[in-house]
């Protein structure tokens, strides 16, 4: 566990590498990544089951960032982070269905379809099948993390989540979302772990994992807690690629100061091509 304060996080942002500026990008948007038969007989998943790509034109197998948006499951829409352009990467930002118009837990299965998407789709976009990594914020980094830690989501896809080069939440849920709670008629205090959180997965061959949270008496309730005990359990398992931030100073809304923590993982961890 490392607690970071905000001067260290402003030298890492300058010590990222630096991208030739004469790369050019393109945005791709509203791309469907469900089968246009679903598509035709649910409106609604037409609408939001979408994603947005960026990506450099003249650069191929490049490492991929699949980001996923927070707003506790109940609202947000796809993103791609003004801190994540322009960095050489591949940007993945995805839509999903959200609560109360669907059970909550159709938002993981949202996220699981966009990742296998990406999975075989990207190439087509310049991206790296072999460097995928996957993050969000918030509910974002729940819907992450549920896509991976529980390997029979990918599966039924056939894709190995293992396959992933790195998961990366920011402030994630590791217990039961509390959407998922509140349908049940729980309380957020109470804290629960079943199949609906990470926990419930804990295992020593999952992908590497970075955890990032804010300030522990600045975050949204347990956040950080919770997060520490994943992490925990997971070095008990044996798991020896994981680690854990603590952003000092910072609540839960510490995206912008995190980026950089990403940025650096991604480079860490990315796979070199053969080509």
């Amino acid at each position: 566990m490392r607690k970071l304060v905000g001067f260290f996080i402003v030298v890492l942002s300058f010590l990222e590498p630096v991208v030739a500026q004469e790369i050019s990008y393109k945005t791709i948007e509203n791309i469907n990544y469900y089968p246009k038969a679903l598509q035709q007989s649910d409106t609604y998943l037409a609408s939001q089951a979408r994603l947005d790509i960026y990506y450099p034109e003249d650069k191929k197998d490049v490492p991929v960032i699949i980001w996923f948006h927070g707003g506790g499951l109940t609202g947000g829409s796809k993103e791609i982070p003004q801190a994540l352009k322009n960095k050489g990467y591949c940007i993945v930002g995805v839509g999903y269905r959200l609560s109360p118009k669907v059970k909550a837990s159709v938002c993981i299965e949202d996220a699981t379809a966009a990742i296998a998407w990406t999975f075989k789709n990207i190439e087509a976009y310049n991206g790296d099948s072999k460097n995928i990594f996957v993050s969000g914020h918030s509910a974002g980094g729940y819907l992450a993390l549920m896509s991976i830690m529980d390997k029979s989501r990918l599966a039924k896809y056939d894709i190995n989540a293992n396959d992933v080069a790195g998961l990366i939440p920011f402030s994630g849920h590791t217990i039961t979302h509390f959407t998922i709670r509140a349908e049940r008629g729980i309380p957020g205090e109470q804290p629960i772990v079943d199949a609906y959180a990470p926990l419930y997965f804990v295992r020593n061959d999952a992908p590497p994992i970075l955890l990032i949270t804010g300030d522990r008496e600045l975050e949204m309730l347990g956040r950080y807690e919770e997060n520490a005990y994943f992490y925990r359990m997971m070095k008990v398992a044996g798991q020896q690629h994981i680690k854990q931030y603590e952003m000092q100073g910072y609540g839960h809304n510490m995206t912008h100061p995190a980026y950089p923590l990403l940025l650096r993982f991604v480079a860490e961890n990315s796979v070199k091509s053969e080509q």
